[in-house]
């Protein structure tokens, strides 16, 4: 139990005393709220008393009025009403103590298990081109989700569908098969998923010159999905090219996944789903021999001319779509996991096709269907514009990797001319991509973002950098303290208590509300932003007080041990975030 549980059951057990209540203590703590007052000067906690007055039936003044008249703890050093609302303050010594003596529970390890299955399915990319600045977007939102997930106590599956296969697949085939003359990765140099992509432009510029290269892409998804050898034979060849050039991208950004999903494995189960809905009806074929659903009317209306909506679940010539595949991936997925909830990380642009794919999977008898939830993410723009990877104006995920890594080494170098080359390299890597993870992170999920990269990679500010910063200055003052032996292990809290020392408490108090608040509504944002917040506070409380100078040595301990547990908070809240800090930057 944590001090706030801790007050609740004590402002629960004061009020049913107080007012000789006769409802069970459960009851009575169902109405309590307490919140932690925007002046610290006012106390630790505040209670409402509105819930109170139908109970009651009395005025919330004089509720709060008769609570601060009448209760008393041991943790409590006072208590005093401002209105409606209880304001408590606690014993300083206790307060610290408690929260501080419980931090490895409240911050560093991971929750009870709740028994809860939940798969996670992101960054889904296309073997015909390499990974842009949009996938690093799903995937930094996707192993945030799960870290945070995972330490609320959830059993978590990292999932990753790649789109190995279809007509935009085939372009890139035809392509290099027409005028690649025989190159490959190793005799251009190029990384494997660049070289691929290079072909996918170059179908693109031909297609214009020939718009009969779009028949032939066509043509050759109608071979592959019969089982041509050649063409099979060109696909894996094109695809292990893109494959090896992924687990580069994957291993820098710390991308991971419990399984790979293929959609040249799902797409077979998803015909084989079509048909079988076909003969009972679900699904109607027209005069080409093309299969389709109705959308209900009641939830998605007619379109313009007043007809019903339908969804194409499978060409005339018999080849799949991407809804194909869904459908086979999600019944896959179920049988392989029985999940309690299915969460698609997928750009906001595809709201309308989830919306589609859980409507047939509920109509083929999918009870399961239900808990499949969309998990919507805006766009990411440069001062370029918008990401067109078949104009070839792709905002390459390596190089924009690349680009913040310089930018970083710049801002590393105006602090520190004497570090190697390799130390630069190393601390502009991890600022780079915590720069990146961050500015990404700290914005709600559906909101566009307009990439700024000086001000990512900045110290000050809202950014990664900002808070490894922090970080690392605490892991400085701490490193001192070992090295003048300073043992503040067994510090005495009870010195500990000014306004700027109370705000870090609070911080450290409200982490794992603010990890769980991220957890329930998918909100990474939430904990980047209390990250920030306690980096920031405790940067106001360095720069007014003391540390290793304090007045005296019983009170450079308690500040020490204060010091460190904040840069506990720090360290984990990025760890959960997909983040690495550093000691020294």
């Amino acid at each position: 139990m944590n001090i706030k549980e801790e007050l609740i059951d004590i402002l629960g057990k004061s009020i049913k005393e107080i007012f000789a209540l006769s409802q069970d203590l459960t009851e009575i703590k169902t109405l309590i709220k307490i919140t932690i007052p925007p002046d610290p000067t006012l106390g630790d906690f505040a209670l409402e008393s509105f819930p109170f007055a139908k109970l009651l039936g009395l005025a919330p003044v004089k509720i709060a009025e008769k609570i601060s008249e009448n209760m008393q703890s041991e943790i409590i050093a006072e208590v005093k009403n401002l209105g409606p609302y209880v304001n408590i303050k606690l014993d300083n010594k206790k307060y610290f103590e408690r929260v501080l003596g419980s931090l490895t529970e409240t911050v560093a390890t991971k929750q009870k298990p709740t028994g809860k299955k939940i798969t996670l399915e992101y960054l889904s990319p296309n073997t015909n081109k390499p990974l842009h600045l949009g996938h690093i977007r799903n995937g930094c939102l996707g192993t945030a989700i799960a870290n945070i997930k995972t330490h609320i106590g959830d059993d978590v599956a990292k999932l990753i569908l790649v789109n190995d296969r279809g007509v935009h697949i085939c372009k890139s085939m035809l392509a290099w098969q027409k005028f690649g003359n025989g190159e490959t990765p190793e005799s251009t140099g190029l990384k494997g998923d660049h070289f691929v992509g290079k072909y996918y432009v170059r179908f693109a510029q031909e297609s214009e010159k020939n718009p009969e290269l779009k028949e032939e892409a066509q043509a050759m998804l109608k071979k592959w999905e019969d089982g041509d050898k050649e063409i099979l034979e060109l696909w894996k060849k094109m695809n292990t090219w893109a494959y090896v050039g992924y687990e580069k991208t994957f291993d820098t950004l710390g991308f991971e996944f419990d399984k790979f999903y293929y959609e040249s494995d799902t797409y077979k189960l998803g015909k084989n789903i079509v048909e079988d809905g076909l003969e009972k009806g679900i699904f109607k074929k027209d005069e080409n021999g093309l299969i389709y659903y109705i959308l209900p009317e009641a939830e998605f209306g007619l379109d313009q001319d007043g007809q019903e909506k339908k969804v194409v679940v499978t060409r005339g010539d018999g080849t799949s779509v991407y809804i194909t595949q869904d459908m086979g991936t999600a019944v896959e997925r179920f049988n392989d996991y029985r999940f309690d909830e299915s969460i698609y990380v997928v750009g906001s642009e595809q709201r309308y096709h989830f919306k589609c794919l859980i409507s047939i999977l509920t109509a083929l008898g999918n009870d399961w269907a239900k808990n499949i939830r969309h998990f919507a993410y805006g766009m990411v723009y440069l001062p370029e514009g918008k990401m067109k990877s078949r104009e070839g104006k792709i905002i390459d995920a390596d190089n924009f990797i690349e680009e913040m890594e310089a930018l970083a080494r710049i801002a590393i170098r105006e602090k520190h001319i004497d570090l190697s080359d390799i130390e630069v390299n190393r601390r502009a890597r991890i600022i780079a991509l915590g720069a990146i993870k961050f500015y990404i992170l700290r914005v709600g999920a559906e909101q566009d973002i307009h990439f700024d990269p000086k001000e990512s990679i900045s110290f000050t500010g809202f950014t990664g950098p900002y808070c490894q910063y922090a970080y690392a200055r605490i892991s400085g003052i701490i490193s001192k303290a070992q090295k003048e032996k300073i043992d503040f292990e067994n510090a005495d809290l009870s010195l500990l208590g000014n306004a700027e020392e109370k705000l870090l408490l609070q911080k450290i108090l409200l982490f794992n509300e603010k990890v769980n608040e991220s957890a329930v509504s998918l909100s990474p944002s939430t904990l980047a932003l209390h990250i920030y917040e306690t980096a920031k506070a405790f940067n106001q409380f360095y720069h007014q007080h003391n540390v290793l100078t304090a007045e005296n040595l019983e009170l450079v301990k308690s500040r020490l041990f204060l010091s460190e547990s904040v840069a506990t908070l720090i360290k984990k809240g990025l760890e959960l975030l997909g983040i690495d800090v550093m000691d020294n930057m």
